[in-house]
């Protein structure tokens, strides 16, 4: 359903915005939604879908591979255990299917709310189920919206030093939506009187960025193999002692 909301957005732009991949190849894309929430108020309860879906759109549109997690469809157990906590052969189904998606992918976009000065829990709860491995070495784009004037840009500032800690570092722009309702409607198109071109340029410089530093980071993949991080232990990482 998704594949098919992306494609009719797509269809539905006909002017403006970067439809130029600058990495002039095509990238496999994960977009995380980062809201859980399916309760109001405030309203509209998934606003986050909004978002996610313009972003989706707009990097298919680029010519780029593109899927969305969404934190609602990948269980994971009231007790927390992350992927790689688990005996090889007992990883629950969607888990696995999650760890194997990020492994492959070739760049992210982080799209998150803001919850007090922060970014969403549902997020960070969902990102840290998996280890840095599987993002290492990838760039991400910060995309974070709200129902009001910020646009999430204070989740944002975390979101920096949190997704550099993961490996996945984030691209100098990022994409702001304060007041996401007024501009996207419930399938991710802009809304009557929104200027679609002005918005898709906004939100194309970090496409942009990202497709960049993602044809980098391959090119550098297939000359040399990542360093290598802590396979036991994070005191593999400790400084030397006196």
């Amino acid at each position: 359903k998704l594949q098919f909301l992306y494609l009719i957005a797509f269809l539905r732009r006909t002017r403006g915005g970067s439809s130029r991949n600058m990495a002039g190849g095509r990238m496999r894309v994960l977009v995380f939604l980062g809201s859980a929430r399916v309760s109001s108020p405030p309203g509209p309860k998934r606003l986050g879908d909004r978002v996610v879906r313009a972003c989706a759109a707009q990097l298919a549109a680029a010519g780029h591979a593109v899927d969305v997690v969404d934190p609602l469809a990948v269980p994971r157990g009231e007790v927390f255990k992350p992927h790689f906590a688990y005996a090889a052969g007992r990883v629950p189904v969607e888990l696995d299917a999650l760890a194997k998606k990020i492994e492959a992918a070739e760049g992210f976009v982080m799209c998150s709310p803001e919850y007090n000065h922060s970014m969403s829990p549902a997020l960070a709860d969902l990102l840290n189920h998996f280890g840095r491995s599987l993002f290492s070495y990838k760039p991400s784009v910060i995309a974070t919206y709200s129902a009001g004037q910020w646009g999430g840009a204070r989740a944002a500032v975390g979101m920096r030093a949190y997704l550099s800690e993961l490996g996945c570092l984030p691209v100098s722009a990022m994409i702001h939506v304060p007041r996401a309702q007024t501009v996207l409607d419930a399938e991710g198109g802009y809304l009557e009187g929104v200027d679609q071109a002005q918005w898709e340029g906004y939100m194309g410089r970090a496409f942009d960025q990202l497709a960049w530093w993602g044809a980098a980071a391959q090119a550098q993949r297939g000359k040399h193999a990542p360093p290598g991080a802590f396979k036991h232990s994070p005191s593999q990482r400790d400084a030397p002692s006196a």
